[in-house]
Order: structure tokens, then C-alpha cells, then sequence
């Protein structure tokens, strides 16, 4: 039990550069089992970001993460951040304030699915997308190849006005693609958000479940004033920065629910249908 957020180092992980349609990230892998995509979150794969995908890995499941920005390794710190948020902000692979866009990014993320698929047991994988890059794992379950995605506290666009705070983070048209998969296959999206959250608006969650309904599971913890965790107002990373390994913590909850829904759903039985594996 500790009082601070789990941190791990990359000992172990074995890098390696993926390409596709001429974008290449080194990808950092470990472990063995039904594979599950982390993304990091700013201002990259940090020891905290590391330190859940090693809780992923003593789980039982192969872990990818790619990165997409920053150093691999270094710790969290508001300069790195800022530096990083800098470069995201005008990348146009990721579009950061644009609403109802397709991101190019996503191209990279179901392909890099469907490379794990290939490798791992299992009938398809899993993706986890946090902050930053919390939309993107909804963007890559346009792909028959991810059957478990996790969107935690998604913030982009970032939410700045009335329309960019209720964006799903995907195009219409991809998020139709999502809740048609939903309905056909059972798919079924886990989000996770603090309820006091600003940088993933309530507004966002509101709007996928008009559209994804029954299919979008949401695990909401409180952080308003006198919460039982002492969450801030200012709560965000929900399986990182602001989880405690301590019994009856609502985040380490948090993430034995992500743990459980990946386990449901990436065991042999689960929920991408045999017609649509073929497709």
C-alpha cells in the first residue's frame, strides 16, 4: 500500500519500430496472452503509464504501447508536458480542436491492432486510450480486429466551447461504424472520467451514450469537494496519477474493472462474431 501512484521502469519491454502508410513510433511489448494496446498519456509513456501496463502484464496479456510522443521513461513533469502539448497542439495527425474530424493517427492505431491480433490468442484485442489519446481508442474500434475499448477521461478536441465539450473524439461517421459494431457484435465501450473533470466534460460522456446507449459502460468516481478519496476538484488520470494501491480506493476499483472487462471480452468466446472476424 503507498500513498503515491504507481510507477515501473521499461526493464523488460522489448522496443521495436512499426510502420505503416510511412508512419513509424517504436513500439514497446511485454508479456504474453490476449494483447491489449496501451496509449500513453501527456507527455508520454511515463513511469505511471508503464506502471499500468505492467499491471496488464502480471494479468496475463501481452501489452503494446506505442509511442506516440515524448521519451519513453521519463517522468511527468509540467515543463515536459508543456513542451509536449506544444507540438501535439499543431500535429495533424492528431487535430487536437478540430470536431467531427477523422484522425490520421487512427490508421496507425487499427493497424498496430491488427498486427497484435495476428500474434495473440484470443478473438481480437484490446485498446486503452487515456487523456490525449482516450478518443483514439474509439477511433481504432472502427477495426473488427479491437473488441475491448477503454476511453479514459478523453480530452480530445479539447474542450473548449459548447461543441468541441460534447465531441466524441471521432468523426460521425466512424462513431456510427462503432455503434453499428455495438449492436451486430455485442461490442461494448468502457469509459472512465472523474466526475468533477473539466479536461473530459461530462458533456462528451453524455453524448456518446445518446448515441452508443446500453453499449457504453461508464465508471464515474467522485471528485467533488469531500469526496472519500480526497480526489481534487481538479481530478484526472483516473489509472494512473490519481490511483492508490489501497483497498477500497474507487480508482484501483477503477482499473480491476478494466481488467475484468478486457479478461470478458478477449477470451476465447468473445465478443467479435464470427462473420464479422471475417469481414
Amino acid at each position: 500500500m503507498t500513498d503515491a501512484a504507481p510507477e515501473a521502469q521499461l526493464t523488460g519491454w522489448s522496443p521495436a519500430p512499426f510502420t505503416d502508410a510511412g508512419v513509424t513510433h517504436d513500439v514497446y511489448e511485454k508479456g504474453t496472452g490476449p494483447g491489449v494496446v496501451l496509449l500513453p498519456e501527456i507527455p508520454g509513456i511515463t513511469p505511471q503509464v508503464v506502471a499500468l501496463g505492467e499491471h496488464l502484464v502480471s494479468q496475463g496479456f501481452t501489452v503494446a504501447m506505442p509511442s506516440l510522443f515524448g521519451e519513453p521513461g521519463e517522468p511527468a513533469s509540467p515543463g515536459r508536458a508543456a513542451k509536449v502539448v506544444a507540438r501535439l497542439c499543431v500535429a495533424t495527425e492528431f487535430h487536437a480542436f478540430a470536431t467531427n474530424t477523422r484522425r490520421p493517427i487512427a490508421n496507425y492505431l487499427r493497424a498496430l491492432a491488427r498486427d497484435l491480433d495476428a500474434r495473440t490468442p484470443g478473438p481480437g484485442v484490446g485498446i486503452i486510450g487515456m487523456c490525449f489519446t482516450g478518443g483514439f481508442a474509439l477511433a481504432a474500434a472502427v477495426d473488427s480486429a479491437v473488441i475491448a475499448p477503454v476511453i479514459s477521461q478523453p480530452a480530445v478536441p479539447f474542450p473548449i466551447g459548447k461543441e468541441r465539450r460534447r465531441d466524441p473524439g471521432v468523426a460521425a461517421a466512424e462513431l456510427e461504424t462503432v455503434a453499428r459494431r455495438a449492436a451486430r457484435s455485442r461490442l461494448c465501450v468502457l469509459g472512465l472520467r472523474f466526475s468533477e473533470d473539466r479536461g473530459c466534460h461530462r458533456d462528451r460522456f453524455a453524448a456518446l451514450r445518446d448515441r452508443l446507449g446500453d453499449a457504453f459502460e461508464v465508471i464515474e468516481l467522485d471528485s467533488a469537494p469531500g469526496n472519500d478519496d480526497g480526489f481534487s476538484r481538479n481530478a484526472h488520470s483516473v489509472l494512473t496519477g490519481e490511483l492508490r494501491e489501497r483497498p477500497g480506493h474507487s480508482a484501483m476499483a477503477a482499473r480491476d474493472r478494466v481488467v475484468g472487462f478486457l479478461r470478458e471480452r478477449l477470451t476465447a468466446g468473445g465478443d467479435r462474431t464470427e462473420h464479422e472476424a471475417r469481414d
